[in-house]
C-alpha cells in the first residue's frame, strides 16, 4: 500500500470513528439498541477498526522499519480481538432489543449486562482495545522516529487510540470528543502521509546508486 492509499484508509478510518458516537444514539437502552443508529454507528467502528489496520501496515510500508512491522502486528491482533464483540453487539444487541420492544419483555439489560460483561467477550475486547492502543503508540513513535514523517503527526492518533477504554467510563459528550479526536489524528497523520515520498523498496523515486544495487 503506498503513502496515498494509506492516507486515504487512515483518514477515512478517523472520520468513521467520529461518526461512529456522533450516530449511535446516547442511550443504552431497548429503544437505542433497536434503532438503525444503533446499527450504523457500530457498523462505522468496526469498519474505522480495519482501516486502522490497513493504515498502520501502509505506514511500515512508507517507513519500512521493524517498529512499525511490529506496530502493524499488533494492530491487527487487537482489531481482530475486538471486533467480534463489536459485531455482537451491534446486530446481535439490535435483534434482542426489536424483540424486547414487540414482546414488551423487560429481560433486555439483563440479557445486555450478561453479554458485554461475561468473562471471555470482555477479556477479549478489553485486550483487543488495549492491543490497539499499543499498537498505535508503536506507530507514533516509529513516525517520530522516522524523519520522513512530521514527528508530532502521529501523537493524536496514538492518543485517541491509547483513550478508547477509559472513554467509556465517561459521559456521552466525552465519547463524541474521543470521536473527534481520532477523526483530527487521522487527517493529521493522512496529510503528513500523503505529503511524503514513500521509501518503500517499491517507490519509483529512489536514488541512482540504490537502483544500481537492486
Amino acid at each position: 500500500m503506498k503513502a496515498r492509499l494509506t492516507s486515504a484508509a487512515i483518514a477515512a478510518g478517523g472520520v468513521l470513528f467520529f461518526i461512529y458516537p456522533a450516530v449511535r444514539p446516547s442511550g443504552d437502552d431497548a429503544a437505542a439498541m433497536a434503532s438503525n443508529a444503533w446499527v450504523y454507528g457500530h457498523l462505522a467502528a468496526m469498519i474505522g477498526f480495519i482501516l486502522a489496520g490497513l493504515a498502520v501496515l501502509g505506514l511500515h510500508q512508507v517507513l519500512g522499519d521493524r517498529l512499525s512491522l511490529r506496530a502493524a502486528a499488533v494492530t491487527w491482533i487487537g482489531a481482530g480481538l475486538t471486533l467480534p464483540y463489536y459485531g455482537a453487539e451491534d446486530f446481535g444487541l439490535n435483534v434482542i432489543a426489536r424483540r424486547s420492544l414487540r414482546d414488551q419483555a423487560p429481560a433486555l439489560m439483563e440479557l445486555a449486562a450478561e453479554f458485554r460483561f461475561g468473562p471471555v467477550a470482555v477479556t477479549m475486547f478489553a485486550a483487543g482495545l488495549a492491543l490497539l492502543g499499543v499498537g498505535a503508540v508503536m506507530a507514533a513513535v516509529a513516525v517520530w522516529r522516522s524523519g520522513t514523517l512530521a514527528r508530532w503527526s502521529g501523537v493524536p492518533f496514538a492518543v485517541g487510540f491509547a483513550l478508547f477504554i477509559p472513554q467509556f467510563f465517561g459521559p456521552y459528550s466525552l465519547r463524541i470528543a474521543h470521536g473527534a479526536l481520532l477523526a483530527v489524528g487521522g487527517l493529521w497523520l493522512a496529510v503528513a502521509l500523503w505529503r511524503a515520498r514513500s521509501t518503500s523498496p517499491s517507490s519509483p523515486a529512489r536514488t541512482p546508486a540504490a537502483a544500481h544495487r537492486r
